[in-house]
């Protein structure tokens, strides 16, 4: 019990390091008009972190030369990791700082927003709280607990200095050759939508600015869950 809350306390202790933004609608407006093509199909392009990086997984290092590219010269405005990467929360913003470092060498200094899979707790971030799948979570019946669990993932998940999640999965699952069955909450859509909505809650709180929430991602497309041949990305 005190290994767990020294964890939670040393989560919440880097989460404060993360400021509020303030309301920045008329920045974004300002910023919107003054932008060229070029830099708005930039801010639309989202790279794999390996692309910026050296290493593999728990060794990767920024790349100054691929980062400059990517950020500077191609202005992308968004990078995900997808596997293998289950860093520190220091090691996170470590990495993290030094891209937006090289935002600050951009024309507009637009920060690029960073994006990971946070499906079941912080399952990026070393030492994290872990909780069942949304398969299990909806056999608990229990949006409520939901709810709670998914705050300890935002909270543990902004600790790392990362703002915003691709969860959660509202696929129906419906297809029991689909792979990522797992990743839905079931086939019934009323209890999808209830936890679902309890999940949503908890990561976003009533403001996703602030030191203990993160921005959601509801996904994915309609019908996406459903692939003929059962396997994923196919139709």
């Amino acid at each position: 019990r005190a290994d767990v809350e020294d964890s939670d306390s040393y989560f919440r202790e880097a989460s404060r390091v993360t400021k509020p933004a303030r309301d920045n609608t008329s920045r974004v407006e300002e910023l919107l008009a003054r932008m060229t093509l070029e830099e708005k199909i930039g801010q639309m392009t989202q790279l794999q972190i390996a692309m910026v990086t050296s290493g593999e997984d728990q060794n990767i290092h920024i790349d100054p030369a691929k980062l400059e590219k990517a950020v500077v010269t191609y202005g992308v405005g968004s990078i995900l990791n997808v596997n293998s990467q289950a860093l520190t929360v220091d090691r996170w913003r470590e990495i993290i700082g030094q891209i937006q470092e090289a935002a600050q060498k951009t024309r507009l200094k637009i920060p690029v927003l960073y994006g990971i899979d946070s499906i079941h707790g912080a399952n990026y971030v070393q030492g994290a709280t872990l909780h069942p799948q949304e398969i299990g979570m909806a056999a608990t019946w229990n949006p409520a607990l939901m709810q709670r669990l998914a705050e300890i993932t935002a909270a543990e998940t902004r600790a790392a200095g990362i703002p915003w999640t691709f969860s959660p999965v509202l696929d129906l699952g419906r297809q029991p050759l689909w792979p990522r069955f797992y990743e839905t909450f079931g086939e019934d859509p009323y209890l999808a939508k209830v936890m679902g909505v309890a999940f949503v809650r908890g990561i976003e709180g009533n403001d996703i600015s602030s030191p203990d929430h993160i921005a959601t991602s509801l996904k994915h497309y309609v019908g996406y869950s459903f692939p003929l041949n059962g396997r994923d990305r196919t139709p």
